[in-house]
């Protein structure tokens, strides 16, 4: 046992019981994102479909978007402890959850949204980044920094849903030339517009095809 694990116990990401980072009460709980799911934005349905309702009619610049879990109230107490409580260790875990549900992309590198500088300092991490560590020791696959985001753009959390997509189309530039296949990781999917903008940035650098593969995934 090593002397941190006796100074400061390691707590369930969810329920906060000392012993694993998610512990096997709270791990059952964590809902799959389907299948079956929409196709193209991975909504989770009653049946597979091409485009749901939820993004038909929408321009996404992104091939194919999955979760691992459903964003509800114990993946959304996981996520307060990885992201605000500056939870390190629950990026492995998360990680792990990620590659037990989700299918090995056929891409040539893994991409993470960039997070807010500010933010990022505050935390001391940025989740989507250490997500994609940690994934991309598991899929081997290597990482690759193709993103920036344009300072004084607003928080998507702060907007109302209307106005997110216009917010996120401003906030993300890309930083580098990008290979034909990519794969765009997040910690959660929330209406796409960031996947979307994101996507956008790296089809201008190279990208033909962009899938999104995320924690987790908000469900309307």
């Amino acid at each position: 046992m090593r002397l941190i694990d006796v100074v400061l116990p390691r707590r369930c990401g969810v329920c906060g019981r000392v012993g694993a980072s998610l512990c096997d009460r709270c791990e059952p709980l964590l809902l799959p994102c389907g299948p079956p799911c929409c196709e193209r934005c991975g909504a989770p349905g009653p049946w597979p479909v091409r485009r749901c309702a939820e993004c038909s009619g929408r321009r996404l610049a992104f091939a194919s978007a999955r979760a691992a879990v459903v964003y509800e109230s114990h993946a959304r107490r996981f996520v307060a402890s990885w992201k605000e409580r500056g939870r390190r260790d629950l990026a492995v875990v998360a990680a792990g959850i990620v590659t037990a549900t989700l299918a090995r992309p056929a891409v040539d590198v893994l991409v993470f949204v960039p997070g807010d500088h500010d933010r990022q300092l505050r935390r001391g991490h940025a989740p989507a980044a250490s997500l994609a560590r940690e994934l991309s020791v598991l899929w081997e696959i290597p990482v690759a920094v193709l993103l920036r985001r344009r300072p004084g753009v607003e928080r998507q959390r702060d907007l109302p849903r209307s106005e997110r997509r216009a917010n996120a189309a401003r906030a993300f530039a890309p930083c580098g030339s990008s290979p034909a296949r990519v794969c765009l990781v997040d910690d959660v999917y929330t209406t796409g517009s960031t996947a979307t903008a994101c996507a956008t940035a790296l089809r201008k650098v190279g990208a033909r095809r962009v899938e999104v593969a995320c924690f987790a995934r908000a469900v309307r």
